[in-house]
């Protein structure tokens, strides 16, 4: 009878309500949070775990951050040191909004600090024994060496794995833990009535769990810079990772100091502090610039691969997504007018993309062969131009048109190889449709009084376009160009239909590249390594477009 009067207390009145709301929620979402954890979280954690380990078929020995020196040499200790350092400023950020927060609603949340330092604890518990877990798990294909396979005999194995001597303890820490932090949660919840309850223990349990990742992300990182100093120094060299930490992070921080003081010249009055804070950001920008010069030369001192690769993935961005964008707007103003059979070439335009990629690139492969008879060829030969090899030329697209015109070119300015020009093209041609496609939804929902007032104020084709349509369209643009520089660096089935061994390697993205890594080398720990520094490099990459575009997008 007690518990039926709590339990209609708890879920009466509008705090009541709103717990309701809250748990009804959250039931919605479990399954789909279940399923995003077991398909899509738990792969990236797993593959971190392989990525430190020396694995090649078989599990081997932890090795650290050895499989990311290896592929791209010292700035694996940097970036490492540079999360730590992140975490941190992640707590600092937290704690920040905890005190505007506070000082918002007059509140003192400090009571809500203990039962999120308990999930806090709960979540790194719970790390603690999936790490421990794992190996245990994992070694059950060994066991099941010349025993029949069945089901029962899996369970068995699996229950002895989730009951030794490192893995049970854990397991009683973390479900303790769990106990603890949820009791004392739910006291908080009822002792310290505040709508803002939830909201509290949720910024400090982010708090904690940053703190805790940047503590324990610079103690690996400290203990993985000794052991290699201990092992450079058993050889009689020097691995210079700190002065490589120091430049570095030297340089970061004046970039970033220049940054301020640029954005801060816009708001001077006077035009001598203007130019005083103009000169003092480019001096400090120049500097950040020359310290951080340092990358390239530790990237190169890695695995040439990973650098061959970003190199190619490079070209291949640079070469498709400008001119997917330029040539799509062009169509879809065109096809915006109402001409006389527009819908007709919008389902042309359309098909490319919804073509099988498999079935185009094929097609591709015959119209760009080495042979003479080639539909290319043919096409250069009535042109009076010799036939090229495409797909089996490695030479650069610049280097092949300087010498049919007599000009000397260098090697670092012989472009992408002709190969991967039919490449870029077949992307280009597949994409075209789509990015004119959203460019039209993009057309229509700009406001035609818009540009009727431009024109009745006299303003040209030219000018209603230049500043009206096209900054309107920046949402657009937007989103197009940083899902087609994302799709080009992951790009990889229909590079690999036109991968050529005569190509010498100039199509290898480095999606390819870890690619034949882990189906070809084997070497599962080292392709995982290469595919969390692609990982960096493509949020990097999405954090400064975001940055730099994304702060110019004119939504109305």
């Amino acid at each position: 009878m007690e518990n039926k009067n709590f339990l209609q207390r708890t879920f009466t009145g509008r705090r009541g309500r709103r717990l309701k709301e809250y748990l009804t929620a959250y039931l919605f979402i479990a399954p789909a949070t279940i399923l995003i954890f077991i398909f899509g979280i738990f792969p990236v954690f797993f593959a971190l775990y392989v990525s430190l380990h020396r694995w090649r078929i078989v599990r081997g020995d932890m090795i650290g951050l050895t499989n990311y020196v290896n592929a791209v040499g010292n700035l694996a200790y940097v970036v490492a040191f540079f999360l730590g350092i992140g975490a941190l400023v992640g707590v600092y950020i937290v704690v920040k909004k905890i005190i505007k927060m506070k000082q918002e609603h007059h509140d003192q949340p400090w009571v809500t600090m203990l039962p999120a330092f308990l999930y806090a604890v709960m979540v790194f518990s719970f790390l603690n024994w999936f790490y421990r877990a794992l190996p245990e798990v994992l070694d059950i294909a060994f066991k099941l060496r010349g025993l029949e396979r069945h089901e029962i005999v899996f369970i068995d194995f699996l229950l002895d794995a989730l009951r030794a001597e490192t893995v049970l303890p854990a397991w009683r820490i973390f479900m303790l833990v769990l106990l603890a932090s949820l009791v004392v949660g739910g006291l908080v919840l009822r002792l310290w009535r505040n709508r803002n309850n939830f909201k509290y223990q949720a910024y400090f349990s982010l708090g904690f769990l940053a703190l805790g990742a940047g503590i324990g992300l610079l103690a690996f990182t400290l203990g993985e810079v000794n052991a290699a100093y201990s092992a450079a120094l058993a050889e009689g060299t020097d691995p210079g990772i700190w002065p490589q930490v120091i430049s570095i992070s030297s340089g970061v921080i004046l970039l970033a100091g220049g940054w301020l003081i640029w954005k801060q010249a816009e708001k001077q009055y006077s035009n001598g502090l203007f130019w005083l804070h103009l000169l003092g950001a480019l001096v400090l920008l120049v500097g950040g610039w020359l310290l951080i010069g340092e990358i390239p030369t530790i990237i190169a001192a890695g695995d040439n691969k990973i650098w061959d690769g970003l190199k190619v993935t490079v070209f291949f961005s640079l070469g498709t997504v400008p001119f997917q964008l330029i040539i799509s707007l062009f169509l879809s103003i065109l096809l915006f007018q109402k001409l006389i059979g527009s819908n007709v070439f919008r389902i042309i335009y359309f098909i490319p993309y919804v073509t099988p990629s498999i079935a185009s690139a094929t097609v591709f492969q015959q119209m760009f062969s080495n042979r003479q008879t080639a539909p290319v060829n043919m096409f250069l030969r009535s042109l009076g131009l010799p036939p090229q090899q495409w797909l089996f030329e490695p030479r650069g697209i610049i280097r092949i048109i300087g010498d049919m015109v007599g000009f000397s070119v260098p090697q670092w300015a012989a472009g992408p190889s002709l190969a991967l020009v039919v490449i870029m093209l077949h992307s280009i041609w597949t994409f075209v449709g789509y990015n004119t496609v959203i460019y039209l939804a993009g057309l229509g929902n700009i406001p035609k009084e818009l540009n009727d007032a431009a024109e009745v104020d006299g303003a040209s084709g030219w000018q209603v376009f230049r500043h009206v349509t096209f900054p309107l369209l920046s949402p657009t643009t937007y989103f197009l160009s940083l899902i087609g520089v994302i799709g080009t660096f992951k790009a990889f089935n229909t590079i690999w239909i036109f991968r050529s061994n005569l190509a010498l390697g100039t199509t290898d993205t480095l999606s390819l590249v870890i690619f034949l890594e882990f189906f070809e080398k084997l070497r599962y720990g080292y392709a995982s390594a290469m595919a969390f520094v692609l990982f960096g490099i493509i949020l990097t990459l999405t954090l400064i477009n975001n940055r730099v575009q994304g702060s110019r997008v004119f939504y109305g």
